[in-house]
Formats: structure tokens, C-alpha cells, sequence
């Protein structure tokens, strides 16, 4: 099949704050058999972490839940990678896109995390439910290397 990934990853962690840094860590790794640019790979690893800082703040409010990552390796470039959770969701995604909206008024958010994951992706899908948790798709093309 043309569009079937040439790689895959899947992992589940759980919505701590130290989670962030490890999801960015496999990520990264994982996309680095692709050898990306160092911008490409800094921009993947900083949309990563907005995404799973999300999900650790924002998705589960008493106690922590699962965060899912799946990251895609394509034949012609492209990367994904999704991010999921089952948390509280987000009543009004295009809101919560805003730049400079925030819901965590008492912490210290800037409301940048969706404007961050957009910059740094070529693509950009934020769906969720209230209830039912949120799931973030975004997509890279890396420049072929020479």
C-alpha cells in the first residue's frame, strides 16, 4: 500500500510532568533513523512536549491517566505523530487554539501551546470531547538528505 508508514511507534505513559521529557526522548529518537535537520528535529521535540504538557495539566485534574503516543514514519518524508488521552476534553477546541488562552488561570501558561505545535508542524488536527479526552495529530515532511 502507498500510504502505509515504513515505521511505527506506540507508547503509553502515564500524565506526570517528568513523563514530558521521556515522551520527547522517544519521539525524538524514533524520528532520528530518519535523519531530520537539526531545526526539523528541535521543532518535533518542542510540538511534542506542548502536546504532552497539555495532557499532564490540563486533561486529567485529580489524578493521573494515560497519555498515547503514535508516531508514523512515511517512505516520502512525512512523520506523525498522534497524541491522545482520555481525560476531561476540551469544550471549545477552537478556543482552547487561541493563542494566549489558557483554562490553568492559578498556574504559570502562556495559552502558546497550540500556536507552538502549529509553528513548529505542517500540519496541525486538534479534536476532543467533553468527557471522552482530546487527541492532537500533527505532521512533519523532512527535507530529503543529499
Amino acid at each position: 500500500m502507498k500510504n502505509r508508514p515504513v515505521n511505527e511507534m506506540k507508547i503509553t505513559l502515564p500524565s506526570l510532568p517528568e513523563n514530558e521529557a521521556v515522551a520527547r526522548g522517544c519521539v525524538s529518537r524514533f524520528v532520528s533513523c530518519a535523519d531530520p535537520t537539526v531545526t526539523e528535529l528541535a521543532d518535533i521535540r518542542c510540538a511534542v512536549s506542548e502536546a504532552v504538557t497539555n495532557c499532564v495539566v490540563h486533561a486529567y485534574k485529580n489524578a493521573p491517566g494515560p497519555v498515547y503516543i503514535n508516531a508514523r514514519l512515511y517512505e516520502n518524508g512525512r512523520f506523525t505523530v498522534q497524541i491522545c488521552d482520555r481525560g476531561c476534553g476540551i469544550p471549545d477546541v477552537a478556543l482552547a487554539m487561541t493563542p494566549l488562552y489558557t483554562t490553568d488561570r492559578e498556574g504559570e501558561r502562556s495559552g502558546m501551546g497550540f500556536a507552538i505545535m502549529q509553528t513548529f508542524s505542517d500540519g496541525l488536527k486538534v479534536s476532543s470531547r467533553v468527557g471522552g479526552g482530546t487527541r492532537v495529530f500533527m505532521e512533519k515532511y523532512l527535507k530529503r538528505q543529499p
